[in-house]
């Protein structure tokens, strides 16, 4: 699964950059080429000064909306990919100025509940729109959109003779707007997933993980790249457009963009105002409905990502067996009195038996002999059947690494060797579960197991 998510990104990528990248390029070069023609326009036009006129595009609520989008999506950004590059210098570095692996991770939890909570507020805001105000859907795409694409490309190509005239979302900003819906699903399910990925493979099969994982982290960097691309030219670059901070859009600027819907404004064709009785009506029926699906929304949510909170969390905690060694005490003398402190030892009274060595002032402890260790092996050793339990859903005859067998693992994966015998620092599986960046995460007990592995030599048998 996981190859054919990468095989889908690995082609996704460059073709949406890809088509962002011509259309930017042909815009660029029809300016250049009209940048004279522009001037004689301005000339012969006298001394005219632009018009000051402003028109309204966006409320003070979606404005307040954009401000949180804004800030979630890059916190999610600077949180998120130095996990996915995490062997980068940059990345690095800002995981040093988060405070560490676990705070850069609670940092992208909280930003990711805030996006996904801004998403919801969005649906209950369309839903009101739409239902209550029965306004048009005016971010639908329809076939027209693309044939406006297609007209603007041969504009810009010098093959058409005008710009189309565009209603009040053009095709550009419906792409936009779809490409972040689309983007906040895949991100908001995959996310979800890698979240509680304990309670994912109790309800999916566990190569879910590594593909989620596959796919969040290519699902980031599409978009990011898309704001930087797309987004920044758009709306900042090829002329500064303000009205998502101001609300009010130039007259020049809805001419340029939004002609048709301009003429509707100048023409008095805009929506009537709703009767109170039956704003009233159709709000009895929106508040509850509203209600009832964000009240059940989040407790799923809530309930899903408190379920259990990480993998190690709910791994047991292996303790050192202690083992009591009989003290030689005289089988004629007894002691009644003697009993065993919490540690497992035995405690006697202050008396001077042979065989016990004396610890403090009140109480002596029996001294124990270590026992040696056995060495650890792939087959005696528990190591095999170790990632055969953890492991071998995802890294078993699939995908980049194989855990299946002996060989496998001392082979490594397409990134090279994950085991140097006798090296445990050095050893990539070793650094990979002790950051904890992975989906699934050895106990510390099992871990602790495979570093004495390695350490030993990483025997076979």
């Amino acid at each position: 699964m996981v190859y054919y998510v990468n095989l889908f990104y690995r082609y996704f990528i460059p073709l949406v950059l890809g088509c962002m990248a011509l259309f930017i390029l042909t815009d660029i070069l029809h300016r250049l080429n009209e940048r004279k023609k522009l001037r004689k326009d301005q000339a012969d036009a006298g001394e005219a000064q632009p018009s000051a006129r402003q028109y309204p595009r966006f409320e003070l609520g979606r404005r307040i909306e954009h401000l949180v989008l804004i800030s979630s999506f890059t916190t999610l950004a600077l949180t998120g990919l130095p996990q996915k590059y995490s062997q980068a210098g940059i990345s690095q570095v800002l995981v040093r100025m988060f405070g560490g692996i676990a705070m850069t991770r609670q940092i992208h939890h909280l930003a990711a509940a805030i996006f996904i909570l801004e998403a919801v507020y969005h649906l209950v805001v369309l839903g009101y729109k739409l239902v209550v105000l029965r306004l048009e859907a005016s971010m639908l795409p329809s076939t027209r959109d693309g044939m406006d694409a297609l007209r603007e490309l041969a504009f810009n190509l010098g093959l058409r003779g005008r710009m189309p005239r565009m209603g009040r979302y053009n095709f550009k900003e419906k792409m936009e707007y779809w490409a972040l819906v689309f983007g906040l699903l895949v991100m908001a399910f995959t996310g979800l997933m890698l979240w509680n990925p304990v309670l994912t493979i109790k309800i999916l099969p566990a190569q879910f993980i590594p593909a989620a994982q596959a796919a969040h982290g290519a699902e980031a960097v599409l978009a990011v790249l898309a704001i930087i691309l797309w987004h920044f030219y758009s709306v900042h670059l090829r002329g500064w457009n303000a009205s998502m901070f101001t609300g009010k859009l130039s007259l020049a600027r809805m001419k340029a963009e939004h002609a048709e819907e301009l003429d509707q404004i100048e023409k008095g064709m805009l929506p009537r105002p709703i009767p109170p009785v039956t704003y009233r009506r159709r709000m009895r029926l929106f508040v509850p409905a509203v209600v009832a699906f964000t009240f059940l929304l989040g407790f799923g949510l809530y309930k899903y990502t408190a379920f259990e909170p990480t993998p190690l969390a709910n791994s047991p905690v292996l303790e050192p067996a202690i083992q009591v060694a009989s003290p030689t005490v005289d089988p004629t003398a007894p002691h009644p009195s003697a009993t065993l402190d919490l540690a497992g030892q035995v405690v006697l009274p202050q008396t001077a038996t042979p065989g016990i060595t004396r610890t403090d002032t009140s109480t002596v402890v029996a001294t124990t002999s270590p026992t040696p260790a056995p060495v650890l092996t792939w087959t005696e050793g528990g190591i095999q059947q170790l990632f055969s339990d953890n492991c071998g859903e995802c890294h078993g005859n699939s995908g980049g690494l194989s855990l299946s067998s002996y060989a496998d693992i001392m082979e490594g994966g397409r990134d090279g060797p994950v085991i140097i015998p006798g090296n445990p620092d050095d050893s990539r599986l070793v650094k990979i579960q002790s950051s904890g960046n992975h989906p699934v995460l050895l106990s510390a007990g099992d871990l602790a197991k495979v570093i004495a592995w390695i350490k030993a030599g990483a025997l076979e048998k």
